[in-house]
């Protein structure tokens, strides 16, 4: 897809040719498997597979590096305590950086080929190279509800260049799919007000952000987490409006979390719906579901966490809710929304028979 000539002459003389592939090989998420570059020194082959001279993150990359530095009796552990090695690992690093990011400006449509092939790859580079952080961040693609489009094919310096004025951080929610994402009722107060939002739908996505915390001079925020705040973009009409709802609602958020007990650890009124009665928050520093998913696979312990139930008080559901005198009915109704919110955050019901039962006893209701 794209190479790289380089010879190097002064402290160190190397000579490196460097290729990205067309197309992924079978294994390459098995970061296990064979990889890096062919190393000759003085012209003389010396192995296959030499790995010390680029990071994990780079395995997809092929070629051949030539030394006149490194004796010609060498071995895979003399390379790993060369401190000549680590220059050339330095020096080679960046110049692989550089030619994906010179690919994805003089050619977009190369680069998003590129991405789609070896993408979930390069994300594993702002966990693995604190020092190239900031130059793998512009690399990063993904897909964000500026287009309708799956693809993941917008920039973090897209998404800046896009920010509303006086936003602050930039928002992103991460998913089981592209498709789950968009319809996350999570979203709504971000397309009332215009907001764009970052749709993280890899496996490997919330592992990155907890390692990606800022992207030029910008925070992060996962819009699942904790209360909501949107800064600058929330007027003092909206302030007031969450302060009487609050006051208003206060017995009714009571009521939910009597009945609810330990399967929620809080209740709350939300401000981050406008058409869901209810949905499911994760607290600042609690597992997500995506990683507690990936964990329990491959087989570790995974902390015990309870959600964060937010209540929509501008539905007319939840306004009936709290107008509800029969306490069997009302466990019945939160405990469907509950359920139900689950069930949008792509939550396994803990016991389906119940949530079955539950619902087809209030439909019964209606048709009678």
């Amino acid at each position: 897809m794209d190479w790289s000539h380089n010879k190097v002459e002064g402290k160190l003389e190397y000579t490196s040719l460097l290729y990205v592939p067309a197309r992924a090989p079978y294994d390459l998420w098995n970061r296990d498997s064979a990889s890096g570059l062919k190393l000759y020194v003085q012209r003389v082959f010396i192995m296959d597979d030499a790995e010390q001279f680029l990071p994990l993150y780079l395995r997809f990359m092929k070629g051949v590096v030539d030394s006149n530095d490194i004796s010609l009796n060498v071995s895979r552990e003399i390379l790993q305590k060369d401190p000549v090695v680590d220059s050339m690992r330095s020096a080679l690093t960046k110049r692989a950086l550089d030619m994906l990011e010179k690919m994805r400006k003089k050619d977009k449509d190369k680069y998003n080929k590129f991405w789609n092939e070896f993408g979930q790859a390069l994300k594993e580079g702002p966990a693995e190279d604190a020092s190239n952080k900031e130059k793998i961040a512009k690399l990063l693609q993904f897909t964000t509800t500026h287009s309708d489009a799956d693809a993941q094919d917008q920039s973090l310096e897209d998404y800046v260049s896009r920010m509303k004025e006086g936003q602050e951080k930039i928002y992103f929610l991460v998913a089981e799919s592209a498709k789950a994402g968009r319809n996350s009722p999570h979203l709504e107060i971000f397309r009332k007000k215009g907001i764009e939002v970052i749709l993280m739908h890899d496996r490997i996505d919330e592992w990155l952000m907890s390692h990606l915390q800022e992207f030029d001079g910008r925070q992060f925020q996962d819009i699942t987490r904790g209360e909501l705040d949107l800064g600058k973009l929330e007027d003092d009409e909206d302030k007031e409006v969450q302060e009487k709802t609050e006051k208003e609602f206060g017995k009714l958020v009571e009521r939910i979390k009597e009945d609810l007990g330990d399967k929620v650890k809080e209740v709350r009124l939300t401000h981050r719906l406008t058409d869901s009665p209810a949905c499911l928050a994760v607290d600042d520093f609690d597992m997500g579901m995506q990683m507690r998913k990936i964990m329990e696979a491959s087989g570790q312990a995974v902390p015990e966490t309870k959600p964060i139930f937010e209540v929509n008080p501008t539905h007319p559901l939840v306004v009936k809710l709290d107008q509800e005198k029969d306490e069997d009915r009302f466990s019945d109704i939160v405990s469907i929304l509950f359920g139900q919110a689950g069930l949008a955050d792509g939550v396994q019901l803990e016991d389906p028979a119940d949530f079955s039962t539950r619902l087809n006893k209030l439909l019964l209701e209606l048709v009678d």
